[in-house]
């Protein structure tokens, strides 16, 4: 029962996450296009600001939706199939 129990916290955290409409159209966009840095998602997206994209991206990060690779200062993001396969195969169908 424990694991069950992991699997809904994990699940209640990606769908919290998905749940903001912004959030949303990151996590669609880096299906769409892997290994974006923030200044890249923020171009894209062009009506966030930036302190508010860094918060979204710790959100979808934190729910182990997003994957980070560091190089040098730059973090490049790209979506966790895994977790996207089992909690929300929605954004991998578009």
């Amino acid at each position: 029962m424990v694991e069950d129990n992991a699997e809904i916290r994990q699940a209640v955290k990606v769908y919290k996450a998905l749940g903001e409409p912004t959030r949303l159209k990151i996590a669609l966009l880096l299906t769409e296009e892997r290994n974006l840095c923030c200044s890249d998602i923020g171009d894209k997206l062009e009506s966030v600001a930036g302190s508010t994209l860094s918060h979204h991206l710790k959100q979808l990060t934190d729910c182990g939706l997003l994957s980070t690779r560091k190089d040098g200062t730059y973090i490049y993001y790209s979506v966790n199939r895994v977790i996207a396969e089992k909690y929300a195969p929605y954004l991998l169908e578009i």
